[in-house]
C-alpha cells in the first residue's frame, strides 16, 4: 500500500504533485490494464483555503482552454468529490500546469485527476493511502470520457503496470529491463470519438481470444516470460475498430514488430502508438523507426522511451 512520505518542501497549506503519461489498455485490457510511461506529465498545485469550496485558479502549459468551473473540469470534479466524501472542512484551489496534451493517448485528463488529489491528499490532516484516493479520481475521469474507468488512473496513482478494477488496484510486476515505446503523432483523437468507434456487434469468439491474450500478458509477466507476452499482445477486439482513426497506425505498428516488439497497439484512445520491449536499446531503436512511420504519412511525432515499471505520482 502506497502511503505518502512527509517532504520539508511541502508547506501546511501548498502542495504540488505530479503525475506521469500513461499507456492505457495496452492493447489487450481494455478499460482495466495501464502502466506510467515516465519523460511526460501534468502538475498540479492544490491550495488549502478556507471555504468549503473547489476553486481553479488557472491553467497553464500546452493546453489552457479547459474549463474553469469546478464540476465541469476533470480535476476539479475529483477534488469536489474529495471534499464531500471525506466531509472535509476547507477547501481546495487548484493550479493546473498541463504537460500532456488531451486527445492524445497519454492518460492527459487521468494525470490532471491524479495529481490533483494526490497533492490534494498531502494537505490532509491524516493523508490517505493511494489506495483510498482512486474512488474520487474515477468521478474525476467521467468528466472527460463519460465512464468510471481506471486504467490511467490505476497506473498514476500507485506506479507500474496496474490491473485496475471498479473497486480494486492490483500491480503486476515486470521485469526492469522491459521497456516501453510510445510515440504521439501530432493529431488529436477525442476520446468520445473513439469510445463510439467501439459501438456494434462482437463475436464470442472474439471475447474469448482476448481473454486468452490478457491471460497470456498477465502470466507473462508474473513469470518473467517475454514468449507468453509476445503470444498475447495482440488486441483483436478494440485495435480492429479504431485503427481506421489513426493516420498510418499499420505501418507504425509494422515498425515496432520489425524491431523485435512483443506486441504493439494503440495506446489508449489513440492516436498515440505503443510497443513493449525486452531492453531499452531495441525500444529507442523501434521508437525511431515509428516516427518515420508517422512521418512518411506526412505527420510530425514525438517518443517516450521508458520502463514499463513505471513510476507512480510524485510529490515535488
Amino acid at each position: 500500500m502506497l502511503k505518502e512520505e512527509s517532504s520539508p518542501l511541502v508547506r501546511a497549506d501548498v502542495a504540488v504533485a505530479e503525475a506521469y503519461a500513461s499507456v492505457g489498455n495496452v492493447g489487450i485490457g481494455f478499460d482495466i490494464l495501464g502502466h506510467t510511461v515516465e519523460g511526460a506529465g501534468d502538475r498540479a498545485e492544490v491550495r488549502r483555503i478556507d471555504t468549503r469550496e473547489v476553486r481553479i485558479a488557472a491553467i497553464h502549459g500546452v493546453v489552457t482552454d479547459l474549463p474553469h468551473d469546478a464540476p465541469g473540469n476533470t480535476a476539479g470534479a475529483a477534488l469536489l468529490s474529495m471534499l464531500h466524501g471525506l466531509d472535509l472542512p476547507f477547501g481546495f484551489e487548484l493550479t493546473l500546469h498541463k504537460g500532456i496534451a488531451l486527445g492524445s493517448g497519454m492518460g492527459g485528463s487521468a494525470a490532471s485527476v491524479v495529481a490533483a488529489v494526490v497533492a490534494a491528499n498531502a494537505l490532509l490532516d491524516e493523508p490517505l493511502p493511494r489506495e483510498a484516493l482512486y474512488p474520487f479520481a474515477l468521478d474525476g475521469e467521467v468528466v472527460a470520457s463519460g465512464s468510471r474507468h481506471g486504467d490511467n488512473l490505476g497506473p498514476m496513482l500507485i506506479g507500474g503496470l496496474v490491473l485496475a478494477t471498479s473497486s480494486r488496484l492490483v500491480r503486476i510486476p515486470v521485469p526492469p529491463d522491459w521497456h516501453c515505446a510510445l510515440v504521439h503523432p501530432h493529431v488529436v483523437l477525442e476520446t468520445r470519438r473513439a469510445r463510439a468507434a467501439l459501438a456494434g456487434h462482437y463475436a464470442l469468439s472474439e471475447f474469448v481470444a482476448q481473454s486468452t491474450n490478457l491471460a497470456l500478458v498477465l502470466a507473462g509477466c508474473y513469470s518473467g516470460d517475454a514468449a507468453l507476452v509476445r503470444e498475447g499482445l495482440s488486441d483483436v477486439l478494440v485495435e480492429p475498430r479504431r485503427a481506421p482513426l489513426i493516420p498510418a497506425f499499420a505501418r507504425v505498428k509494422q515498425a515496432a514488430l520489425d524491431h523485435g516488439a512483443f506486441g504493439a497497439s494503440i495506446s489508449g484512445a489513440g492516436p498515440s502508438v505503443f510497443g513493449w520491449f525486452e531492453d531499452r536499446a531495441s525500444a529507442e531503436a523501434a521508437a525511431c523507426a515509428m516516427r518515420e512511420a508517422f512521418a512518411d504519412a506526412g505527420h510530425e511525432s514525438d517518443a517516450l522511451v521508458a520502463p514499463i515499471d513505471g513510476p507512480a505520482a510524485r510529490i515535488l
